[in-house]
């Protein structure tokens, strides 16, 4: 037999079990002595606590839901004259108005606009597009800015640019 002529074992074959204490898995098979454990038909239904209240059952059943979509982070009127120009997430990220450009960001009222200013973020309420208007500036609506996925190939070639070195 040559190492070339072996067969690959796409499966791993299963353990006999219980066939003689030779056979070095014998006698309790690896179910230890005795107890609910090693006898045949051993199930114990998921969130079994061995008779002791079940945790599912102790919580109690609370109406509504919890949505996992993060809020909006809100930015005020007040706030944009210092920046001025036109002002996106990662304009207001830069000037350490929110923790990440990639957030959906809100525009409201709170404080006055006097510069001309061009908003271009996700959300703002009535008033708030109407305080910028009133400066002269816009506001435009735009889809929340994803971040850029890497592409395979480029990573693959940086991955062993890095094993060459």
């Amino acid at each position: 037999m040559k190492y070339n002529d072996l067969q690959v074992t796409t499966y791993k074959r299963s353990r006999r079990v219980g066939r003689g204490i030779a056979a070095g898995r014998g006698k309790t098979a690896g179910r230890g002595t005795k107890g609910q454990s090693a006898r045949t038909g051993n199930g114990r239904r998921p969130g079994f606590e061995g008779g002791q209240n079940p945790l599912m059952q102790r919580l109690p059943k609370l109406p509504g839901f919890r949505s996992n979509t993060p809020k909006a982070e809100n930015v005020y009127t007040g706030q944009l004259d210092a920046i001025g120009g036109v002002i996106d997430n990662f304009t207001l990220f830069n000037a350490g108005l929110v923790s990440s450009p990639h957030t959906r960001v809100k525009l409201v009222v709170k404080g006055v606009v006097t510069k001309k200013v061009s908003v271009k973020l996700q959300g703002a309420s009535v008033t708030a597009v109407a305080a910028v208007q009133k400066a002269g500036g816009t506001f435009d609506a735009v889809p929340q800015v994803g971040r850029i996925k890497k592409d395979k190939s480029e990573t693959k070639a940086t991955k062993s640019e890095v094993k060459k070195k």
